[in-house]
């Protein structure tokens, strides 16, 4: 027969476990706690160090810049969220598809991918002339800006995840009469997974590179058109302002990124 005192200790242990936050709430929270101690050490640090604004501006002097105008940051940053997911979303396909061409077909990939290599030594500026010249300035061609950052390193991460796959592991399933499809899609891909989201994490940063650099070449809505209008003018409140809301994008486009590689490769991280 228990007594009292540990009747009560059980109770309060099954009360503290009922009331356990979420793993999602938790990190939220230590989240908002990290991004509130770097304001405050930024504001501080400006007012401490006598900080001249032209180097540095106040965190406060800059969101109220932003509140005063906010529908031009709002239209900016959705024009280039679409330019960015479009690019995003093209290149990462037709990387993945490529890899697995490449993979398949090796004559194919002694063929292309060389060409593929040449095409990242042109700097991203010639190229994007290029597209603006072809298509203008529409929202089509800084998609395309940011596909040509985003489809290499994705097809070289397809092919060496798919190149990492256990020759046993193939023959076992071959001996079972697996067929080709079959093999990619319950062999292959699950294994090159890993490698294929190393990628498409680097590919959420350099499509938002991509399709602020096209804005670069004249536009009149998104957060690069915003920088480059802040630079003519030289007001640094208003650089800084476009700073932060394309690191916001950029941190935003990262986390979902990195969200479905924890909910589709699970067996990664119990590894």
């Amino acid at each position: 027969m228990s007594s009292p005192a540990a009747t009560s200790l059980g109770e309060a242990a099954a009360a503290t476990r009922s009331i356990t936050m979420p793993d999602s709430l938790r990190k939220l929270i230590r989240l908002l706690l990290g991004l509130a101690i770097a304001a405050v050490v930024w504001e501080g640090a400006v007012l401490l160090f006598g900080i001249r604004p032209y180097y540095l501006p106040r965190l406060s002097t800059i969101l109220m810049a932003i509140a005063a105008t906010p529908r031009a940051y709002v239209d900016g940053f959705l024009r280039t969220l679409a330019e960015t997911l479009i690019g995003f979303a093209s290149g990462g396909a037709f990387g993945v598809l490529m890899g697995i061409v490449f993979f398949r077909v090796r004559a194919l990939r002694e063929m292309i991918f060389p060409i593929f290599v040449v095409s990242q030594t042109i700097p991203v500026i010639a190229f994007g002339a290029l597209v603006v010249l072809w298509f203008g300035n529409t929202l089509l061609a800084k998609a395309i800006i940011a596909f040509y950052l985003t489809f290499f390193p994705v097809t070289v991460n397809t092919l060496l995840g798919l190149d990492t796959v256990d020759p046993k592991q193939v023959a076992l399933m071959r001996s079972f009469g697996a067929s080709n499809r079959q093999l990619l899609l319950r062999l292959q891909l699950p294994t090159a997974m890993p490698q294929i989201f190393v990628a498409l994490r680097l590919a959420a940063s350099l499509s938002l590179v991509g399709a602020i650099v096209g804005e670069w070449f004249g536009d009149t809505t998104g957060l690069g058109v915003l920088l480059l209008q802040a630079m003519f003018t030289e007001n640094v409140v208003a650089i800084w302002g476009a700073l932060l809301a394309a690191a916001l994008l950029g941190t935003g486009f990262y986390a979902v990124v990195a969200a479905v590689e924890r909910r589709l490769v699970f067996w990664s991280a119990e590894q």
